[in-house]
């Protein structure tokens, strides 16, 4: 329940950064809506594999990550049409940027501190 909680309020956080309503410095431009899109894959991955270890979790989620960051290099017709739909185009994005992998990387890193912070303070209250 946390954690579909948790991937909710990192969605509307990073939807509403694109927005501009998360005030987030200009110099970094779109990329902390990158490294929160990244902390969702991370956590859906989570979500879906709930046993899986924290290294798992994150090699698996960098995977996913970059391997859709590279398929933004694809641009046949249907995939642009598929980008199209709104929803799609938020999982897909359009346009390949390397700098977009260092956001994935800084999101998933992050996301995991989280989780391991998370984790510590369960334990300290059980």
């Amino acid at each position: 329940m946390v954690l579909t909680l948790l991937i909710g309020a990192v969605i509307a956080i990073g939807l509403a950064s694109r927005r501009g309503y998360v005030p987030f410095p200009a110099v970094l431009g779109n990329y902390p809506g990158d490294a929160l899109w990244a902390w969702v894959v991370l956590l859906c991955v989570a979500w879906l594999r709930p046993a899986v270890t924290r290294g798992k979790l994150m090699a698996w989620s960098l995977v996913i990550a970059f391997a859709i960051e590279f398929l933004q290099l694809y641009q046949a017709p249907w995939m642009q049409a598929l980008r199209a739909n709104k929803l799609a185009y938020l999982v897909l994005g359009n346009g390949f940027d390397p700098l977009d992998l260092l956001a994935y990387v800084v999101g998933i890193g992050g996301g995991a501190m989280v989780d391991r912070l998370w984790e510590r303070r369960q334990r300290r209250l059980a």
